[in-house]
């Protein structure tokens, strides 16, 4: 299957390849490539050289000449399966197993067995979504009350956490980043091979992977990063001789590096080499070879660092222990006492006294690892969710990270930590007095992955269009705005957002009689509160000031009375709203959520409760084990009225992963707010601007808006949110520009009301972020609505807002007649306010 008429790298291109190593110098494609061919004295300089690298990160890592593995149990849940590769004996199909899928009796079974001998790794390995291929996989999870392969996982995985104490590693396959919010909870690990990044080995018949979903390399890319964006410790690798040409096995390598630089999350890389199986469409393939194999993990070693953990499965090396060592590995995986290797079933775990003997022969200790990695035990938070650390406390030496190799496992209650509350909890009132402790997060330099990874990823806009299409485009806003959203009116939407001078002048002020004629001339407000109850986060938002970790001088967290505390000042004060937002803390309880709305309606019967963005909900779905729709039906029965349609940011992933890291994608933030809608749960839209986005991408977000009102009808209002840049971490590294002009913010606030007229009637303008002078322009071009009196305001302020994080009824009247028009309080979704509510300044 490779194409053999490449011609190979000379000895030349090795012997330079090999010197730029040495030198250490970084390698690219083709002097990794070369690399790969190095045989005899080459091939014995090239691991001599992976092995010093290897012996650095060791070194730094505080385990000099220390090897690990992991003692564990295998849990075939099910070996049913989707795909069709054509080397697996794994996955089989229905007649040929006594049921679809192990039930939970005999899990607990095995890793009871296991515990017994002192294994602390519980690896579930299962086929990709078998319900979706095979009707009995279906049946069988029906008859029990599953609704997938994943929560039947999900349900394992804790019986296992609780009733042994084994710590659960995954692995399910391609997942999304939903799902794995939602087994991030249950599992100190995850994996996944990445196999390769041959996408002709899945396209093209014949392929190994041709026939099978789940191995397209894009998708397992995307699971890749998503990992990273959810902060789950994974593994991964690649498998080598399948048919890969040696470049396209060095982009694999490569890809994986560029995940890992992004997101700091791949604990293990492992290269494994291909063995023929008997039964399989490539029994008659020959395996790969042992030195192809030493030369692979050397580049692996060379590309990846001295930092990563790389592994060799040791029952398919054939005995050659010391060749995988000197090429640089420093884990030998997953090892069994108990249980076979159930997908390379013919070929045995060695014994863990032997594997011992042979590393130390090759001048090494074997010492005993979990499954989540030394790194990312000590490092805590974001990578373990705390339900999970007291089983990995149990079972770790917090010295190293390693395992207590005496420890034996013991079932623990998965269950919410003990809430703690306190920390700066007057930074709502002190923010604009005191300010901030610092201007950045003290673990701001790898918190939000490699900045050079992240810039590149910055995409240019196209250019300003034609005189034809502005003026194209300024003829439809007069006579047909909304018409502007349809794709064959791109170019002069376009044209539109790029306008300056007399021709934006002429935009807002079509803008501003399009608002007229919609909603009329009056300026509405809402007297409201924001309570922010925790800004503690590690989602690694890239352009956010105000979240900080637990231990951060500006960190806090308020207790559910607290909360209800300010809103009932909020009622005294004359305010008929409040609006909660946190950050993704993960010790707060998943009951949090609906306590907070429910305390706030005992305390004031009347406060309308405008709480918690998409991705608060999401991630507390998926902590919580239950569906989108099931956790806001709980919150609409608890008293909750509506939510922000913030976390939009812009609606486009490809600028979402350069502005949040770890935020919800795109089509998971529709799929909240269209389920809200759906449950009469009414929201705000949103779309945050002015950083590493152009217009192209702004049209886009106002479509997918548009076609979600379209569907709807739930969003009250559109607020436009110029990116505050000060202390904004991805403005700090360089990459963000500083805010939009006052240019483009005319534009914006003008091409929201003729873009979402007859679809969104209110569009709002952000004092905190305008100013006062600013937002009165705003309501001259096409804005009718100021927000609110917020009563505190951080998120803004902390990223570096100098306008302040309160006003009064008086203040906000004040910007409306300095626009030249009347002033008139609303509720939240935009009715008149009840009379008795009196104003207070």
């Amino acid at each position: 299957m490779v194409d053999r008429t490449v011609p190979g790298p000379t000895d030349a291109s090795v012997r330079r390849a090999l010197h730029r190593a040495a030198s250490g110098r970084a390698l690219d494609v083709d002097e990794a490539t070369a690399l790969l061919a190095a045989r005899g004295g080459a091939l014995d300089e090239l691991l001599d050289v992976a092995g010093a690298v290897r012996d650095a990160g060791l070194r730094e890592a505080g385990r000099p000449g220390v090897v690990t593995y992991s003692k564990k149990v295998f849990i075939p849940l099910t070996r049913l399966c989707r795909d069709r590769c054509h080397y697996c004996t794994f996955a089989t199909v229905p007649h040929r197993l006594p049921a679809a899928f192990l039930d939970r009796d005999e899990v607990l079974a095995i890793a009871r067995a296991g515990a017994a001998q002192g294994c602390k790794e519980a690896l579930f390995t299962l086929g990709d979504r078998p319900e979706e291929r095979w009707p009995a996989a279906r049946q069988w999870l029906d008859e029990r009350g599953y609704d997938s392969t994943l929560d039947y996982l999900r349900a394992c995985a804790v019986a296992v956490l609780e009733e042994t104490g084994l710590l659960p590693h995954l692995n399910p396959g391609v997942l999304s980043w939903s799902e794995l919010q939602r087994l991030k909870p249950v599992a100190p690990s995850m994996g996944m091979m990445l196999e390769t990044t041959a996408t002709r080995l899945w396209s093209e018949p014949g392929g190994p992977h041709f026939g099978s979903p789940d191995k397209e390399p894009a998708v397992r890319l995307r699971v890749l990063d998503d990992a990273g964006r959810v902060g789950v410790p994974f593994t991964t690798g690649i498998l080598i001789g399948i048919g890969e040409t040696p470049a396209e096995r060095v982009d694999a390598i490569f890809a994986i590096r560029r995940a890992h630089r992004e997101y700091g999350h791949l604990q293990e890389v492992i290269v494994q080499n291909f063995r023929a199986k008997p039964d399989t469409a490539m029994r008659g393939m020959p395996d790969a070879e042992l030195h192809d194999l030493a030369a692979t993990v050397a580049v692996a070693r060379l590309l990846l660092g001295p930092k990563a953990r790389i592994q060799a499965p040791p029952n398919l090396i054939a005995g050659e222990y010391d060749l995988l060592l000197r090429a640089g590995i420093d884990d030998w995986g997953g090892v069994s006492p108990l249980t076979p290797d159930h997908v390379n079933p013919e070929r045995p775990w060695p014994q863990i006294d032997e594997l011992a003997r042979r590393t130390e022969k090759s001048g090494f200790t074997l010492r005993e690892r979990l499954t989540i990695y030394p790194e990312y035990v000590r490092a805590g938070d974001p990578w373990l969710d705390p339900r999970l650390l007291p089983h990995v406390g149990a079972l770790a030496d917090p010295a190293t990270g390693l395992a207590v190799e005496e420890a034996r496992p013991v079932g623990r209650p998965w269950q919410e930590p003990d809430e703690t509350y306190g920390g700066r909890t007057d930074l709502h009132a002190t923010i604009d007095t005191t300010g901030r402790t610092g201007d950045r997060r003290g673990d701001f330099d790898h918190v939000y992955g490699d900045w050079s990874e992240v810039a590149g990823k910055v995409t240019a806009g196209g250019g300003p269009g034609t005189d034809r299409d502005l003026r194209a485009g300024l003829r439809l806003a007069a006579d047909d705005p909304a018409a502007l959203l349809e794709p064959r009116h791109a170019d002069a939407a376009l044209a539109l957002f790029a306008a300056d001078g007399p021709a934006l002048d002429e935009l807002c002020r079509l803008a501003d009689d399009v608002r007229r004629a919609a909603v009329g001339d009056d300026v509405t407000y809402v007297v409201n509160r924001n309570i922010n109850f925790s800004n503690v986060c590690y989602v690694g938002c890239r352009f956010c000031a105000f979240a900080q970790r637990e231990r951060d001088a500006d960190a806090y967290r308020l207790s559910v009375d607290q909360v209800a505390d300010r809103a009932e000042e909020a009622w005294a004060a004359g305010a008929s709203e409040v609006c909660l937002q946190g950050g993704i803390d993960p010790k707060l309880p998943v009951t949090v959520y609906a306590d907070l709305v429910r305390a706030i309606k005992a305390r004031v019967p009347g406060m309308h409760v405008h709480a918690f963005s998409p991705m608060e909900i999401v991630t507390a779905a998926a902590k919580a084990g239950v569906s989108v729709r099931e956790w806001l039906t709980g919150l609409r029965e608890a008293g909750l009225d509506t939510i922000p349609g913030t976390a939009a940011e812009i609606l486009d992933d490809d600028v979402r992963w350069v502005l949040t890291k770890g935020k919800l994608p795109a089509a998971a933030w529709v799929d909240v707010v269209g389920t809200a809608h759906e449950l009469g749960i009414r929201s705000s839209s949103t779309m945050m601007y002015g950083h590493v986005d152009h217009p192209a991408q702004w049209l886009a977000h106002f479509r997918v808006l548009a076609g979600l009102q379209d569907r709807t009808g739930g969003f009250t209002e559109f607020v436009a949110l110029p990116f505050v840049h000060t202390n904004a971490p991805i403005y700090l590294a360089g990459i963000a520009r500083p805010g939009p002009t006052w240019r483009e913010n005319r534009v914006v606030h003008a091409m929201a009301r003729l873009l979402l007229h007859g679809r969104i009637d209110n569009i709002q303008c952000s004092w905190v972020k305008l100013g006062d002078e600013g937002t009165a322009a705003m309501l001259r071009g096409g804005c009718n609505d100021l927000g609110g009196t917020l009563m505190e305001e951080t998120i803004s302020r902390m990223a570096g807002s100098g306008n302040g994080s309160a006003r009064t009824e008086e203040q906000l009247i004040a910007i409306a007649t300095a626009a030249g028009r009347p002033a008139r309080k609303r509720t939240t979704a935009y009715g008149s306010p009840r009379p008795w509510h009196r104003r207070v300044a």
